[in-house]
C-alpha cells in the first residue's frame, strides 16, 4: 500500500512542480505532459440499516465515513504519439480491477496510441470500457453511486484498437481479452470490440457499442449490445439515454444452449440554475428475470426500478453531492435490519470529490 501510495505521491509532486515552472517561466515552450487526479469519499446511510441492500459498485458501506479513490493521471502527447498512464489506489480502483492482484489493481488505464492522419488513431494497451454511460472517475459523472447496468457490464479491456472518423462520423473497431481481464488463460478467445458514433449536431450524439468474446469462467459465449444517446437543450439542460442488452449462451455437452439476457435502461436529467450548483435525476430500470448471477446472492428473477437524485455543488474544485436513492423490486431482493426480505429500499449519500 505505502509503494502504490508513493506513486500517487509522486505525480501529484510532478504537478505542483510543472504548475511552479509554468507561473516562473512563461516563454518556455509549453509541456507535452498534462497532469490530472482526484481524491473523493462519501458516506451512506441505508434506511432499512442492512448493507447487503446496495447491489451497485463502489458504495459498499453503511452509516459511515468510507474513502472512495485517489487518482493520478498522466497523458503525453508529440508528434501524433500519445500516452497515457492512469492510476489509482482505494475501493473504487480496486473494484475496477477486480480481477487483478498487486500493482496491477492500481492501474485503470495504461495504452499508447498513434495517430499517422487526423482520420486514423490506432491504441494499444489496458482502457476503460467504451460501453454504457457512466465513467469511473466519480468527476465524470453526476450521480455518485452507480448504476446497475454500469455495476454489471464491462468495466474494462486490454487489447488494441483502431478509431476512425469520417465527416460526423466515427467507428472503433478492436480486438481484447476476455471482458476485464488483463492477464488470461492461454486457451482463452479473444473479444470483438466495436462502436459508431454519430454527431446529428454538437448538441446531438449517438453511440451503438458492442462487447462480444468468451468468459473465461465456463467458457460461455457472451454478447452485450449498448446504446447511448445525449442531447443539450441548453447550457442549463442536457438530457442522456443509456439502453443495454447482455446476453450469454452457457455451453453443455460441447452444444451451446438458448440464451439468458439481462438488460436496462436509464435516463439522465441534467439541470444547472446556478454556476456552481445542478441536479440530476437518474431513472432506471434494470431487469434480470432470467436468473443470472447479476443481483448476488438474493433470489434471482427480479426486475429493480432505482431513481437516484443527485446535488452537485461546486466549490472551487470541490464538488458536493448529496443524494437520494430510492429503488423497488419485483421480488424481496432487499432486506430490513433483521434480515427479513423487502421488495424496496432506500438510502442517502454524502459525497465529495477534489479534482486537480
Amino acid at each position: 500500500m505505502l509503494r502504490k501510495l508513493s506513486v500517487i505521491g509522486a505525480l501529484m509532486l510532478c504537478v505542483i512542480i510543472s504548475n511552479g515552472q509554468d507561473s516562473t517561466s512563461k516563454s518556455e515552450k509549453k509541456s507535452n505532459f498534462t497532469f490530472s487526479g482526484s481524491v473523493d469519499g462519501y458516506f451512506r446511510a441505508d434506511f432499512n440499516k442492512n448493507v447487503a441492500n446496495n447491489r451497485t459498485s463502489f458504495t459498499n458501506s453503511t452509516g459511515k465515513l468510507a474513502f472512495g479513490m485517489a487518482s493520478a493521471k498522466v497523458d503525453y502527447a508529440v508528434k501524433g504519439f500519445s500516452f497515457t498512464a492512469d492510476l489509482g489506489v482505494g475501493k473504487r480502483a480496486k473494484e475496477f480491477a477486480y480481477n487483478d492482484k498487486g500493482i496491477l489493481a492500481s492501474v485503470k488505464q495504461l495504452y499508447a496510441s498513434y495517430s499517422p492522419a487526423d482520420w486514423i488513431k490506432i491504441t494499444g494497451g489496458t482502457w476503460a470500457t467504451h460501453v454504457g454511460y457512466e465513467l469511473v472517475d466519480p468527476g465524470g459523472n453526476r450521480n455518485y453511486s452507480m448504476s446497475y447496468m454500469f455495476s454489471w457490464g464491462p468495466f474494462l479491456h486490454t487489447g488494441a484498437k483502431t478509431d476512425l472518423t469520417f465527416g460526423k462520423s466515427t467507428v472503433m473497431v478492436g480486438v481484447s481479452n476476455p471482458t476485464d481481464y488483463r492477464k488470461v488463460p492461454s486457451d482463452n478467445k479473444k473479444a470483438l470490440l466495436f462502436q459508431y458514433g454519430y454527431a446529428f449536431s454538437d448538441n446531438v450524439k449517438l453511440y451503438l457499442n458492442y462487447v462480444g468474446g468468451q468468459r473465461p469462467t465456463d467458457s460461455a459465449k457472451v454478447r452485450q449490445y449498448d446504446v447511448v444517446l445525449t442531447a443539450k437543450f441548453s447550457d442549463k439542460f442536457n438530457v442522456a439515454y443509456n439502453g443495454t442488452l447482455n446476453s450469454s449462451r452457457t455451453q453443455q455437452k460441447s452444444i451451446y444452449a438458448d440464451a439468458s439476457t439481462w438488460g436496462g435502461s436509464a435516463f439522465y436529467f441534467n439541470y444547472d440554475p446556478l454556476k456552481n450548483f445542478g441536479v440530476t435525476l437518474r431513472s432506471e430500470i434494470f431487469n434480470d428475470k432470467n436468473k443470472l448471477a447479476a443481483l448476488g446472492s438474493a433470489p434471482f428473477g427480479s426486475s429493480i426500478f432505482a431513481n437516484t437524485i443527485s446535488g452537485n455543488i461546486k466549490v472551487g474544485p470541490v464538488t458536493i453531492v448529496p443524494e437520494l436513492r430510492f429503488e423497488s423490486a419485483s421480488k424481496a431482493v432487499f432486506f430490513n435490519k433483521d434480515g427479513d426480505g423487502k421488495s424496496n429500499a432506500s438510502s442517502f449519500l454524502l459525497a465529495a470529490y477534489y479534482k486537480f
